[in-house]
This record gives C-alpha cells, structure tokens and sequence, in this order.
C-alpha cells in the first residue's frame, strides 16, 4: 500500500512542478527589471527548486563521450557485451588500438543507478579497457523472469568473468565487495582461469563487525522479519516488474537522507541562494549531484533480505560460513589473485577496518601481491569520486593493476 501512496503523492505534485515550469518561463519573458530584481530571482530560483526536487526511476546517462588518454582527446562509445533480465554488461571502448590491463567494475546494487559512479569509471577508462556490470531496476523486471538473490547476484559476477575471458581484472565499489570476494573463491576452488588477476575492494562491507557503523547498526538492531514486513513491498501495477516483491529504492533515498538530514538541508539551501544570486558553476555542481542522488531503483526483495541476513546480521563471509548454491565459499582457496583493499579515514557507511579484513581471510595470496591503502580526508563517496579519488587513491589503484597485469 505505501507503493501506491507514494506514487500517488509523485502524480499528485505533477501539477506543481508543471506550474512551477510554466512560472519559470514566464519569469525569464519578463522585462530585465523585474527578472534581474532580487525578489523576481528568488521567484525564479523557488520554482527551478519545484521543478527539479524529486525522485526519478531512469537509469541518467553517463555521459562519458571522450577522455583523455595517450597525449590526446580520445573518443569513447558504450558497448553491450552480454545481458540478462537482471544485469547488463557494458564496455567504455576507446576508439583506436590500446593494449591495456582488462578490468571489470561492479556497480552496487543499493539503491541507485550505476552512473552515481560515473567518475571512478571516467578516471578508469583513459587507461584500462573497462567493462561494467550494471544492475536493472526491479520494477523493470517481470516476475516470469525468476528469482534473484544474493546466490544469483555471484552467479552474474562468474557469468560475466567467464565471457571477458582470462586476465581481467575485478573491482568492487562498496556493496558488491563480498559477492566479487565469493565469486572469486569460487573460480578459484574450481581452477578456473579466468579467475581474476587482481581484486580491489573499495569501501566494502567484508567484515561489519569491524568499526559498525550506523548502517550496520541499522541492519542489527531489528530481526530480519521485521525487514521482510514493514520495507518489502509489492511493484503496483503499471510496471513491467509488477507483483514482484522489492525493496523500494525510494524507502532506500529517505534512509540514506534521514543519516545526514543537515547537511543535505544545507546543500539545498545553498543551490537555492545560489541560483538567486547567479552563481551558475556551484548550483550546477549540486544540481547534478542531486539529479543523480535523486535518481533510484529497486531492489529484488530476495537479494535485499538476503544480503542483510548473510553480509549484515550474520556476518558469513567473514566467518568462513557463506555459502553459495549450498556450496560452501572459501576464500583461502584464492592463490593467483592479488588484493587491494581501499578505505576512506572519515567513512560513516562502510567503516574503517571493514573492507582491510580481506586480507585475512585470503591466507594463500602472498604479502608481496597484497595492499592496502587508506584515504584521508574523505568519506565513503570519496573512495571513489572527487579530487582525492583522482589525484591519490586511484594512482595507487593503477599502480596496483599494472603491477599484477
């Protein structure tokens, strides 16, 4: 029911926001004395507020058309390499001849579009062949496709490092740590050779019991049937995903804002006063990260539950007790794949400590091929975006890649 109130509320300010686009227009006809006087740009700054709050469930474009690599500006095209109902599998080609290290990024599955890493895979691509596996919105996806856990979440990963083949390189940008780590042992107790030849982890939940947070206090302090009753729900009809039972990427949003409520008062309040006194490159800037932000998707309900259950509460992984098809994951059976591990010192969603547990449970992978890296100054966002993402994480990071290449 709280699907259907939501999107009644969503169709219920539709003529607001058109009002409020109407309004705009109309402001920028006016005569200069009127539009330039402070009261008609606080008019005009209100309404471009109206119009650009709100939630959206599209995928945004990425946007990455060219970079800069080998001395010069380089065009880049977005490939589909393999798809499922679930999952999309797309390369960032280059446009020439580069031999370059192979690496495949995981997008998270939490709540929001692949694009919100639109920088680390802009940063990545002037120098590796890039390939990202996406995920696809639940509501987008019919109830005749089947299940999808947290089983067949790993299932994708093998899927996908198969089909590129061996030599790739994985990383693992926050959520998806555990299952890439899990998918990693997995080829490697099978001898498979297109295991990965490195793994880095960025921010990533490996063992929650380190340094909790109040995301893992979240996830502890409930029972999972009280997950399972109160934020899973059913896709309304209207939908091609509709009867299938998700966690609402909505419900997700209003989490992750209730965490730092302040701060993104403050942010709104400052792209409002911005835009009324022209201040174009900053309100650009918030609007862009809020266009994003704002931008959710649903999550399949079992892999929802199942992640809290196995990666939260019951800490598995971590524990030598996950399981994958019944089969029991073990990470010390990993021995060709090197591991770098990345945190951020100011991190308030995956703590300090969380994702440089790795290193213990890979006790087959050498100290030479292993290595770890602390970010100061940033939080988790920082990990992998801004300008210490780009100046000094992800030098180590490529270091790192070139080095087991």
């Amino acid at each position: 029911m709280l699907y259907q109130l939501y999107e009644a509320q969503q169709a219920a300010l539709y003529p607001l926001r058109l009002g409020a686009g109407l309004t705009s227009t109309a402001l920028d006809l006016m005569p200069d004395r009127w539009a330039k006087s402070r009261l008609g740009r606080m008019q005009w700054a209100w309404c471009q507020m109206v119009m650009h709050t709100r939630i959206t469930h599209d995928r945004p474009a990425f946007g990455i058309d060219d970079v800069f690599a080998g001395g010069s500006r380089v065009t880049v095209r977005e490939e589909p390499v393999l798809s499922t109902p679930f999952a999309r599998l797309i390369r960032f080609s280059k446009v020439g001849t580069w031999d370059e290290p192979r690496v495949l990024i995981v997008a998270p599955l939490s709540g929001h579009f692949s694009t919100l890493m639109r920088e680390t895979i802009r940063t990545m691509v002037a120098d590796h062949d890039v390939y990202l596996a996406e995920w696809v919105n639940a509501r987008d996806i019919p109830v005749e496709a089947g299940p999808f856990g947290l089983d067949e979440y790993i299932s994708h990963l093998i899927d996908f490092l198969e089909g590129l083949g061996p030599g790739t390189h994985l990383m693992a940008v926050c959520q998806p740590g555990p299952a890439a780590l899990a998918a990693t042992a997995i080829m490697a107790g099978r001898g498979s050779t297109c295991q990965p030849r490195s793994l880095v982890l960025m921010a990533s939940p490996i063992d929650c019991s380190v340094s909790p947070t109040a995301v893992n206090q979240l996830a502890m302090d409930r029972p999972l049937s009280w997950f399972a009753d109160h934020v899973v729900m059913r896709v309304p009809a209207g939908h091609p995903g509709w009867g299938r039972r998700v966690y609402p990427g909505f419900l997700q949003l209003v989490g992750f804002l209730s965490l730092n409520s302040e701060r993104h008062l403050d942010q709104h309040a400052a792209l409002y006063w911005n835009l009324v006194d022209g201040n174009w490159d900053a309100a650009r800037s918030i609007r862009e990260f809020y266009d994003e932000y704002f931008a959710v998707l649903d999550m399949d309900a079992d892999y929802y539950l199942q992640t809290i259950d196995r990666v939260f509460q019951r800490n598995l992984l971590a524990k030598g007790e996950l399981t994958w098809r019944n089969q029991p994951v073990r990470p010390g059976a990993i021995e060709g794949t090197a591991l770098m591990t990345v945190e951020g010192e100011r991190d308030d969603i995956c703590g300090m400590g969380q994702t440089l547990a790795a290193h213990d449970l890979l006790t087959a992978v050498k100290s030479r091929d292993k290595r770890h890296h602390l970010q100061v100054g940033v939080g988790h966002y920082g990990v992998f975006s801004g300008r210490r993402w780009r100046q000094e994480t992800y030098p180590k990071v490529q270091e790192f890649i070139l080095a087991h290449a």
